[in-house]
């Protein structure tokens, strides 16, 4: 992103040298630490249409300052941000900053409809938020339509200045983004990742990295692992986790995942690889797998540029449906201290997440469910529809009647056996706009549970405004008796994005304090598109520090 009135904010170029093997992206940034201070940085965002070549095709993509994936942001907490949006594609997009809390600002958030309505062709809006009190990694992305698919980048978050991260400093950094290339010929990709232009990260013997993982696929679960070397966990969704050693990693979309890793292994050339994690039966998914090279500055070099190198060693992945390893990862996150859980509950809320079906009037290329039906999806019954005249977040705020309702269900209309044959009356959603309203300083307690309609899926879902305890995991339906006793209300790990175990419940814990209205919805976009979603309305509490800023004067009209 280009920057202007720039204080002391390192502005590195992008290294566009990302290859994949078989339609996954590789993509990575070489950062050094930078000296900082709290400032007000600008920045000017140009959306347009940029000519990309990937796996030799060259398509017109929608990117910003003309780079793909876009500018890596790195900030400190305490930095706020001013980041304005110059919208020259042909297509109305918005930008949202995943993982920010945006405290008593959803206009700055980004999602279309819901905090803002989008930035049409040949217009600007200018983002303006602060970061308070987070630092590790997040990202950034475009939340309107499929955009996000090309427009996406890193936001890396230091700690303040004086102040070191809780375990051993890094030699080097990398930012590492998992995304999509949706257009391949899977032979000329294989073909091109026995060349040296494969990404390489250098690495000293000796030498303990930090990479930062981000999953910026619109559509894939993934795994992740690097051969012969182990990996330590030290944070995820820009929040510090008890240091755990692994082989792999799983990481849902939206997700991130921070991990040292020491150069310990002999002199050579080490394949990073990340394929599939699919939980969804039947389901077609990208069987790929995307690859880049760990090597050793004593290593032998290999051929030289384009020409075939000497073939580095590859990891071992789990096999693509491989829920076993994925939730023995999951398990073993923790905060590195105690956390303030909400130990009382004011709102205890039980959503079903899962599929769903729709009868088509006529036959129609969306109508790809069984029998003629078209896929949908639903949290307790309910699809979301989006406004289109007016964004929730204005039609709240300017007290506008008609745009949406407060009644969204606190729990399923019709309780039944949620992960077992369920009966097709149930198959087909409600389609509404429907808000669940929460009071400033609520406690609330939210259970997901995945169900069994089309089929059990692994759902990552993701609250928008903020941070949630992880309290408890499981397989089946939930049963509160049950498994209420074994929550984890001392050391849970902090996430903004999480996953829904395939016919299994996941519940999560928060404090209400951050007024507006704020998106939780499934992280897989098509699913997002189809209804997994739905919003809360968190009422002003008492006094200006608990109560919504006023909207900016070029917030953008539908």
């Amino acid at each position: 992103m280009e920057a202007a009135h720039h204080h002391k904010l390192s502005n590195r170029p992008w290294r566009s040298s990302a290859h994949s093997l078989l339609g996954l992206l590789f993509v990575v940034v070489i950062l050094s630490l930078a000296s900082f201070s709290d400032a007000e940085t600008h920045y000017h965002e140009f959306i347009q249409a940029t000519p990309v070549k990937r796996l030799c095709r060259t398509h017109s993509t929608i990117t910003v300052n003309g780079q793909f994936p876009g500018p890596t942001l790195e900030v400190r907490d305490g930095d706020s941000l001013v980041i304005k949006a110059i919208n020259q594609a042909r297509y109305n997009i918005t930008l949202h900053w995943h993982g920010v809390r945006q405290l008593r600002n959803p206009w700055a958030d980004g999602p279309v409809y819901v905090t803002q309505c989008p930035i049409q062709p040949g217009a600007t809006y200018t983002y303006r938020f602060t970061i308070q009190n987070q630092e590790g990694t997040l990202w950034w992305h475009a939340h309107s339509q499929w955009l996000r698919a090309t427009v996406y980048g890193a936001l890396i978050i230091y700690p303040r200045l004086g102040k070191p991260y809780p375990f051993p400093m890094p030699k080097r950094e990398f930012p590492v983004l998992l995304g999509e290339w949706w257009d391949r010929n899977p032979m000329d990709v294989l073909k091109l990742a026995l060349f040296t232009e494969t990404t390489v990260f250098p690495v000293g013997a000796g030498e303990t990295i930090l990479l930062r993982i981000i999953n910026a696929a619109l559509e894939q679960e993934l795994f992740f692992s690097v051969a012969n070397h182990m990996l330590t966990v030290v944070a995820a969704d820009a929040a510090y986790t008890k240091p755990f050693t692994t082989n792999v990693i799983m990481i849902s979309p939206g997700q991130t995942t921070n991990v040292l890793l020491t150069a310990n292994q002999a002199p050579g050339r080490y394949y990073m690889a990340a394929r599939a994690y699919q939980t969804a039966q039947n389901a077609a998914f990208d069987n790929t797998t995307t690859t880049a090279i760990l090597q050793y500055k004593s290593a032998p070099c290999g051929g030289k540029k384009g020409q075939p190198a000497s073939t580095p060693i590859l990891p071992s992945l789990p096999a693509f449906n491989d829920t076993a390893t994925a939730t023995a990862f999951t398990a073993q996150f923790r905060s590195p201290w105690k956390v303030k859980v909400p130990l009382q509950v004011d709102e205890n809320l039980f959503f079903t997440v899962g599929l769903g079906l729709i009868n088509c009037s006529r036959p129609s290329p969306r109508c790809q469910g069984p029998n003629g039906t078209r896929f949908t999806t639903s949290i307790n019954n309910v699809s979301f529809v989006l406004p289109r005249a007016n964004s929730l977040m204005q039609a709240y705020y300017q007290n506008m009647p008609g745009v949406f309702t407060t009644d969204f269900p606190p729990s399923p209309p019709i309780k039944f056996d949620y992960t077992g044959n369920v009966s097709r009356g149930l198959w087909q959603p409600v389609k509404a706009t429907k808000l669940y309203k929460l009071k400033y300083g609520s406690q609330v307690q939210i259970v997901m549970q995945d169900t069994s309609i089309v089929t059990t899926e692994d759902h990552p879902m993701h609250l928008h405004g903020y941070q949630f305890a992880v309290v408890g995991m499981g397989f089946g339906n939930f049963d509160a008796r049950r498994d209420t006793p074994k929550f984890n209300l001392v050391d849970p790990p902090m996430r903004n994005t999480i996953g829904t175990p395939p016919g299994g419940w996941v519940a999560i814990r928060f404090v209400a304090d951050n007024p507006g209205v704020w998106l939780m919805h499934c992280h897989l976009d098509s699913h997002l598109i189809w209804g997994l979603a739905m919003s809360f309305l968190v009422e002003n509490g008492v006094g200006e520090l608990q109560t919504v800023q006023p909207p900016p004067l070029d917030l953008p009209r539908c």
